[in-house]
């Protein structure tokens, strides 16, 4: 993969938005778990960047953020929101670019599978530190708590990758 200047300084936004969304949310008193605001620059890499540039901002975001502000907690919140955005991040741009599914479709894809990733790494992570792993708080969390940020995103992102690329198109 080549790394031009032009896409570094793209991803480098996408980063600064996962820094900076965060922020304004827990600033105004917003909870990120239930509005999810790093989710979103990091699925807009994928769909706009490619599954690489994806993978690379979604395992940065959230690990930048807990060393730069504390939130998320590094562990193992921060830990295992590096691997479940990662997978967010690579999966959309890997079904969307490279595989041309439509944007619902690699949105809900990506969706998915980066809970079950997160699901995946809070159970190792959990179970080396000798704690245990509740299935069903990871469902509650995964799915019921974050509603809102999952709305959201099924509204913002398809529309935002869309009005994007019409306005290169022109």
């Amino acid at each position: 993969m080549k790394f031009t200047t032009k896409d570094m300084v793209k991803a480098s936004i996408f980063l600064a938005l996962g820094l900076l969304i965060p922020y304004v949310f827990h600033l105004t008193g917003l909870p990120g778990p239930i509005f999810l605001p790093m989710h979103i620059p990091v699925l807009l890499c994928g769909f706009l960047m490619g599954p690489q540039y994806g993978l690379m901002i979604g395992f940065i975001t959230p690990l930048l953020n807990a060393f730069l502000t504390g939130m998320p907690p590094l562990y193992p919140v921060g830990i295992s929101m590096a691997f479940e955005l990662a997978t967010y991040g690579f999966t959309a741009g890997w079904l969307y670019k490279n595989r041309r599914m439509n944007v619902f479709v690699s949105l809900i894809a990506a969706m998915l599978l980066g809970r079950v990733i997160a699901g995946t790494a809070n159970y190792i992570i959990l179970g080396f530190a000798g704690k245990k792993y509740v299935f069903q708080v990871f469902l509650m969390s995964a799915f019921v708590k974050a509603i809102w940020g999952i709305i959201i995103q099924l509204a913002l992102i398809p529309v935002t990758v869309k009005a994007i690329e019409n306005g290169r198109e022109r």
